[in-house]
Formats: C-alpha cells, sequence, structure tokens
C-alpha cells in the first residue's frame, strides 16, 4: 500500500493501519452479516477513523465542486462511544442523492437506518462518508484533563480533523453543511476563519433539512447502533446483559443498562454498623 492510501486507510491513534474483519458486524437476531466497514470487532479503548472510497463519480473529473455534511451521534449517553460523521457527493450529483430519501437518523426505526446505510453504500459511485469514532476512555481523560478539553470543544476539532482530511485527498469542497454544536454563529466564524472560501452553513435540526447532512447523521448512528450491538467490555470480571440498547438511559429497554449499574451498586453496599442504626445516623452521600 503507498503512503498516500495508508495515510486515509482506518488507523488506530498510533498510525497503524486497523484490518478489519469482514464479519465486524453480525445480526445476531438475523444470523447475517450487516457490513459496516467503520465497525471494529474488538474492545474500543481508542478512538479512530473511517474513510469510505471516493465517489467514481469523482474519477472522471477530481475537481468537480463537492458538497459536504456533518453530523454525530453519541453525544450524552452514559455507555459507548461519540461519533462524528461526514458525508459528501458531487455537486452536479446533489439531486440525485437527495432523491434517495435521506432523513434525519433519530427520527428511523434501526432496521430503516440500516436501510439507508446500505443505499449510502449502493450508491458509491456518488456518495462517500467518513467517521471518527471517540472511545469514551478518550473523551473521560479529555474532559478529566487540568485544561478541561470539553465535549464542544472535541466535537469541533474532530469535525475540523475529518474535513481536512477529505480536503487532502484533492476533494474539492465548495459547501458545508453542518448540524450544530454549540451557538450556530460562533461556530460558522471559526470553521470560515479554517477553510476560507467554503461555503459554510451552521444550523440547529441540519440533520433534517439537508439530505446529505442526513446521510451523515444516518452513517454515524450506525456506526454507533453496531458498536453498542457487539460492545465488549474491558473488564473481564463484569458480567452483564447485552440488551442496554443504544446506550441511552431513557432509550434503553427496561431492566438493561440502568438496572447493570444498580445492580453494581447494590453489590458494593455494605450493611451498617449497629451503632449507626440505633442513633439513626447515616451516611454523607445518602443525603
Amino acid at each position: 500500500m503507498d503512503a498516500f492510501n495508508l495515510l486515509f486507510a482506518p488507523q488506530s491513534d498510533d498510525g497503524i493501519e486497523i484490518d478489519y474483519p469482514d464479519d465486524s458486524s453480525v445480526s445476531e437476531d438475523e444470523g447475517v452479516v450487516f457490513d459496516v466497514p467503520s465497525v471494529q470487532a474488538v474492545p474500543l479503548t481508542s478512538s479512530y477513523t473511517y474513510h469510505s472510497p471516493l465517489p467514481s463519480a469523482l474519477a472522471v473529473n477530481r475537481g468537480e465542486p463537492c458538497i459536504l455534511g456533518v453530523d454525530e451521534a453519541g453525544r450524552g449517553p452514559v455507555l459507548g462511544p461519540m461519533v462524528y460523521s461526514i458525508c459528501y457527493c458531487p455537486h452536479s450529483k446533489y439531486e440525485q442523492v437527495s432523491k434517495l430519501g435521506f432523513v434525519d437518523s433519530k427520527t428511523l426505526k434501526e432496521s430503516h437506518r440500516e436501510s439507508h446505510f446500505r443505499l449510502i453504500q449502493s450508491h458509491q459511485e456518488n456518495i462517500a462518508w467518513s467517521v471518527r469514532v471517540l472511545s469514551p476512555q478518550d473523551i473521560s481523560w479529555n474532559m478529566l484533563k487540568m485544561n478541561k478539553y470539553n465535549l464542544n470543544a472535541q466535537a469541533h476539532d474532530t469535525t475540523i480533523e475529518l474535513i481536512r482530511q477529505v480536503l487532502a485527498q484533492g476533494v474539492n469542497v465548495t459547501e458545508i453543511y453542518i448540524d450544530t454544536v454549540g451557538p450556530p454563529e460562533s461556530y460558522k466564524a471559526k470553521l470560515s476563519n479554517i477553510f476560507p472560501g467554503i461555503d459554510i452553513i451552521v444550523e440547529k435540526k441540519a440533520d433534517s433539512k439537508y439530505p446529505i447532512v442526513s446521510a451523515a447523521s444516518i452513517c454515524a448512528k450506525v456506526t454507533r447502533d453496531q458498536i453498542l450491538k457487539h460492545w465488549t467490555f474491558v473488564e473481564k470480571e463484569l458480567k452483564s446483559s447485552k440488551i442496554f440498547g443504544s446506550g441511552y438511559p431513557s432509550e434503553a429497554p427496561q431492566g438493561s443498562i440502568t438496572r447493570l449499574f444498580e445492580q453494581e451498586e447494590k453489590k458494593q453496599e455494605k450493611p451498617q454498623s449497629r451503632l449507626f442504626m440505633d442513633m439513626g445516623l447515616k451516611c454523607v452521600s445518602d443525603f
């Protein structure tokens, strides 16, 4: 593999190329392979990036203007990664891509998101995508630094790096649409300063307004869903059901992820001494 292709192959943070197995995403319910090449079949302890091949339409005219959308999945759950995704296509193909019917991934059932993802994969001549998967360990490490590296800053830097990597491949991005993280005005000003000459639209709910952002949201959500579906805990002694949905307590099936933490908490509880009980004393943490 030459140096250029190695740069844009899936890599871990230490620059080692990642060899994704063909069965990296298997539907246990259906017993069939659901191929999501952006998913690693190993415990997720390090962040990584995946880039799909360039649209074959660009082989004819590499300098053709392209439109790019950005969205994310996994901001705020108690389990799993944050996944940032970009999708892009030649401007001349955008109307055709828009007619594929992409919508905000949050409005779709999982099976419908998977169908939309397969649609993206079946139109690689016109559309390409990339994801950056931020591991829980890296997110926590950044948040707990002395100079706190908050989620908004991590989101901005991840988006900027994904765009830079696409531009480095020679893709002529002329328009960018982003579902905002933080105030849209300041975010747009920041991006316009970094990417001068590119028209940038930063809006709330951009994933429901612009099909290219909707496509990015589908790639992000499907990647994250599949990572959670095949989640492997690093802690070998932790025995837990894998029926914990998407990692959000509000979306998890009853008795799944929230009960997991409740059970672990109960295991650590110690009976109070007779003196505590007789005097009616309580631990400060109980208030």
